[in-house]
């Protein structure tokens, strides 16, 4: 996971802590990080530790040295110039400058663990030159019209980067016609020829299946089912099956969750294998739609709450991990959950470091809408439980000591105290 040092603020919290806790890791409240990049290697690790990759960012500006200032342990390329539309502009004329940018950008960062999307397709490569597309070039939704011009793409890419990008996405959203208007057929036709040229030419690397959107269930249905039982047909040529968990505008992380168990659901259904990883490569909330449904803006404790719940829902529903959809430097309106310096959000996230990642988890209960899951991080036992929707009542359990927010609010809490939980997660510090 990349780290960076925290604000006076923060670190005047961290020494607040101090005074009510003797004895809890200077990292309890969730408000600070230690120096440096994860090495993935030092001793005394627990190997059952909850890896940094479990958070994915996407980052506008990442091709010109952008980059987040929270706490993430993957970064997915998309939205920086770095599709195939966007750099083989002409038949065998390749424009790499973005995607060089990306990579030395991440590699300064010591940032190792790369997601590319590998569609879409160019004008001049494509089919039906369709608009409108994204990305805004006449056909970049279409199949090749010449699956060779697919092989030589995919074949480029893979020599040219080979050690530098550790994973391949075949396609954005392929179920939604403004990304892609080809068959199912013709996907896992494109994704079991870039499989065998990304494993011959660089066999460490993974492949990540085309991604669906699950928010549209018509969409969902007369694509991605019918892509899945086309990649059955041929011996599932993947490493790891993809999704997009936006809900629609309304929806908060619970709706989320009836989204990942509607398309776990069809997966399973599919026959595929049971080890198969499932990643989530793209999510927000809030977004617009579907149809008349108007943009929903979380804002505050809200924003960092459900951050924090999205990646701990992970846990709970087998989601290996998730890229957050995007980092910016400035607010973007798009977005119902704003990820800048500064937001409330980006406190969520090294909540999230802070709480999660490095840590045993040791699962998760639901009684009612009282959700309450279980976490041990070098030595030190702690729960995080929160009210699915609305409020819900809480006994801490005993041995509790410290009560903290995502923002890094703490304050002391003893065993069989009455807490109202709300939808913002608490985490409880455990004495052993």
């Amino acid at each position: 996971m990349v780290r960076f040092s925290r604000t006076r603020k923060n670190k005047s919290a961290r020494l607040g802590l101090l005074a009510l806790a003797a004895g809890l890791v200077l990292t309890a409240c969730g408000g600070g990080s230690d120096s440096g990049t994860n090495s993935g290697g030092s001793t005394g690790v627990d190997p059952n530790a909850i890896k940094p990759s479990l958070v994915g960012m996407q980052i506008e500006g990442a091709e010109v040295e952008a980059w987040s200032s929270a706490p993430f342990g993957a970064l997915r390329l998309w939205d920086n110039g770095t599709a195939w539309s966007q750099i083989e502009l002409s038949k065998g004329n390749f424009k790499w400058k973005n995607l060089d940018g990306a990579l030395a950008n991440a590699e300064s960062k010591g940032m190792k663990d790369v997601l590319m999307v590998l569609g879409t397709t160019p004008t001049w490569a494509a089919s039906k030159k369709t608009t409108p597309v994204y990305p805004p070039y006449p056909g970049a939704n279409s199949a090749p019209k010449n699956m060779a011009d697919w092989d030589n793409w995919v074949t480029q890419v893979v020599q040219r980067y080979k050690g530098r990008i550790s994973g391949y996405e075949i396609w954005n959203e392929a179920n939604l016609k403004m990304f892609y208007n080809g068959t199912p057929a013709q996907m896992a036709d494109m994704t079991k020829r870039a499989y065998d040229i990304i494993k011959a030419n660089d066999p460490a690397a993974i492949v990540v299946s085309a991604s669906p959107s699950l928010r549209l269930q018509s969409a969902f249905d007369g694509f991605y089912v019918k892509y899945l039982a086309e990649l059955a047909k041929l011996k599932w040529p993947v490493d790891v099956l993809a999704m997009h968990t936006y809900p629609k505008a309304d929806g908060d992380p619970v709706a989320r969750g009836a989204l990942i168990k509607m398309a776990k659901a069809a997966i399973t259904k599919a026959g595929a294998p049971a080890t198969m990883p499932v990643w989530d490569t793209e999510l927000n909330y809030g977004l617009a739609g579907p149809g008349a449904l108007p943009a929903n803006k979380i804002k505050g404790a809200k924003a960092a709450g459900w951050v924090v719940r999205t990646y701990i829902d992970n846990l709970r529903y087998g989601i290996e991990r998730s890229y957050w959809y995007i980092w910016t430097q400035k607010p973007y309106s798009l977005l119902g959950i704003q990820a800048y310096p500064g937001a409330p959000a980006e406190q969520g996230f090294f909540a999230v470091e802070n709480w999660v990642v490095g840590s045993s988890f040791e699962g998760c209960t639901q009684t009612a809408d009282t959700v309450v899951c279980n976490f041990t991080r070098a030595g030190q036992k702690s729960v995080v439980a929160w009210a699915e929707t609305g409020t819900a009542a809480y006994t801490a359990p005993e041995g509790s000591s410290l009560l903290c927010d995502p923002s890094a609010k703490c304050s002391q809490v003893a065993g069989g105290a009455q807490i109202t939980l709300t939808e913002i997660p608490i985490r409880i510090y455990l004495q052993s």
